[in-house]
């Protein structure tokens, strides 16, 4: 199935930031082969689906969406279908089956075959390189692949592999293409950050890579996303609270509390430990905003677990929380524990979880009215700028609304004095003379 070149090509991403990292390092080869980009896939000759296949409702989104493509396909608007990333990765034999009009499919990370495929050729010498989906002040840096923790719900080690960690050298060339480019804050993503180095350099020295790339002329900003707890590594505490270039953010998914549910969950941590370890936290570094992910709905999640994780968030009070419904998974260790509990009773726990969070958050931004946060400006519309300060990774977090902006940049650090808020989302004015 080789295509000429320079002909149209449209990459649609699905999923989390780490497809976005992998959609973009594609990106950069197809556009070194002279191919076409087009963003609107009906305009595209071929168009390449790199899919999700981590919960329920986003394997539904990436079948939609091939499915939408193959009928595109069938009336002539499109030559070609091409399915990669992790749906494809772990049910590559039923979609052959079930929907065979797609021209050809590819599991993760798949970019050499791709190219080869369309026929072009790989260009080794580009990696590293990408072209950015998003506005260029903000980018992720992926530093590994694959997980090596035996979560019972988790299917990303049969669509990731084990851990990888990105050698250091090849992150360092990378986050300074990213800061040629134009970036200024680098989002630390991986299945776990916390486990980098492991594989590579026989010890975790995920410090030693944070303080490597804070040394990096044009990033200002390093956020780290995605740190496991149950073996937190000390020195990464002290890195981000003495480092001015490493927000003082976090962003560690706990999943649970009762120790019944960590236990069935396979976390590798207590109750307790859990506790004790965001204590140390705080404790050590200074004005930490700490971000969690919990599961409600899992298998062998009671009501008293339910309750005991409800008291838990209401006493801990997160700066920034999200909740997921538990989706089963197949071929994960709980899958033959089956999904007993009803889709309804999932999303009311959901909703009075997001409902608490909503307080602690309402009370959390209340305190920050009348002090100044250094903001980095994402947007503008419709006569308003959106941006974030060091409290808000993008996508998930809420935003720093200006209200007296006027010819601010795009991508440039300002100096805001917070005026009012919601349970989300802070207001105020940029500070003169301050940037």
């Amino acid at each position: 199935m080789r295509i000429r070149s320079k002909d149209k090509v449209s990459v649609i991403t699905l999923g989390c930031s780490k497809n976005t990292v992998d959609s973009e390092r594609l990106l950069n080869q197809l556009k070194a082969n002279e191919f076409r980009i087009k963003n609107n896939p009906r305009s595209a000759d071929t168009v390449i689906i790199n899919t999700c296949g981590f919960i329920e409702a986003a394997k539904q989104e990436s079948i939609d969406t091939i499915l939408n493509a193959t009928e595109l396909k069938k009336k002539g608007k499109i030559k070609k279908v091409i399915v990669a990333g992790c749906l494809s990765e772990r049910y590559k034999d039923d979609l052959e089956k079930e929907i065979p009009e797609v021209d050809a499919y590819f599991g993760t990370e798949k970019y050499e075959d791709i190219v080869n495929t369309l026929g072009g050729e790989f260009k080794y010498e580009l990696l590293g390189e990408r072209v950015l989906t998003a506005p260029s002040h903000s980018a992720y840096l992926k530093i590994s692949e694959g997980c090596d923790n035996p979560c019972s719900f988790c299917a990303i080690p049969l669509m990731r592999g084990l851990h990888k960690s990105v050698p250091m050298e090849m992150l360092l060339r990378e986050a300074s293409f990213l800061a040629g480019e134009g970036t200024k804050e680098l989002i630390i993503i991986g299945q776990d950050t916390t486990d980098y180095g492991k594989d590579l350099y026989g010890k975790r020295n995920l410090a030693v890579l944070l303080n490597k790339l804070s040394q990096i002329n044009g990033i200002e900003w390093i956020r780290l996303m995605y740190a496991y707890p149950s073996h937190f590594p000390l020195d990464i505490m002290e890195e981000i609270n003495s480092n001015s270039k490493i927000v003082k953010y976090i962003d560690m998914p706990l999943q649970h509390i009762s120790e019944d549910c960590l236990k069935s969950m396979r976390r590798g941590i207590s109750k307790r430990r859990t506790i004790e370890l965001i204590d140390t936290l705080r404790n050590k570094i200074d004005n930490l905003v700490l971000r969690t992910t919990f599961i409600v709905g899992y298998t062998a999640e009671k009501q008293k677990d339910f309750d005991e994780l409800y008291e838990f968030v209401s006493r801990t009070r997160f700066d920034r929380m999200g909740v997921f419904t538990y989706s089963v998974e197949e071929k994960t260790p709980a899958f033959i524990l089956g999904d007993s509990i009803d889709e309804n009773e999932k999303e009311r726990r959901k909703e009075v979880l997001m409902e608490l969070q909503k307080d602690i958050s309402n009370s959390i931004n209340a305190r920050l009215v009348g002090t100044e946060l250094n903001v980095l400006i994402d947007r503008y519309e419709n006569g308003v700028y959106f941006g974030r300060s060091y409290r808000d990774a993008p996508e998930v977090d809420g935003e720093v609304i200006i209200n007296n902006g006027s010819d601010l940049s795009i991508g440039e650090f300002y100096t805001v004095k917070i005026t009012d808020h919601n349970e989300y989302d802070l207001y105020g004015s940029v500070v003169p003379g301050k940037q």
